[in-house]
């Protein structure tokens, strides 16, 4: 496993690992609201964000985060690497070394928010609509 930083030419792979995380942990999202924010992914968030990713053995990307003023804005994880320590990992470099201390979790992705609150994070308020204006309130997390 080596972490680095990816460059504009692994946004392609990238965006592979964030749509398969999607699939297998978002439930709440339908096929149509996960095809509208491919390209916004891809086109605007991916440069939005400081990105770090993590690589396998065979230099595939099997996770990566994204980190804009003090907020984890993504994190995602191959589904089958996950529970191997790669979140754990991407988020331990986004706190050391990125300066995070704010996370957004979808209330519908139980499986995050348990995650983060096992990491450290606490709820500290809640929005009814995602940051698209879609009806998929986020809780908002803060390190103590």
């Amino acid at each position: 496993m080596r972490m680095e930083k990816p460059r504009k030419r692994d946004y392609p792979e990238l965006l592979l690992v964030w749509e398969r995380s999607v699939r297998a942990t978002h439930h709440f999202l339908t096929e149509e609201d996960i095809l509208s924010l491919r390209p916004m992914i891809l086109g605007r968030y991916f440069d939005a964000v400081e990105l770090c990713c993590v690589r396998n053995d065979d230099e595939r990307i099997i996770g990566f985060c994204g980190v804009a003023d003090g907020s984890l804005e993504m994190l995602f994880v191959a589904p089958d690497s996950r529970g191997q320590g790669i979140g754990t990992a991407l988020c331990r470099h986004a706190v050391d070394h990125l300066g995070v201390t704010r996370v957004d979790v979808n209330e519908q992705n139980p499986q995050a928010l348990g995650f983060y609150e096992h990491f450290g994070f606490r709820v500290v308020g809640r929005s009814p609509l995602d940051g698209q204006g879609n009806p998929f309130p986020l809780l908002h997390l803060t390190l103590p």
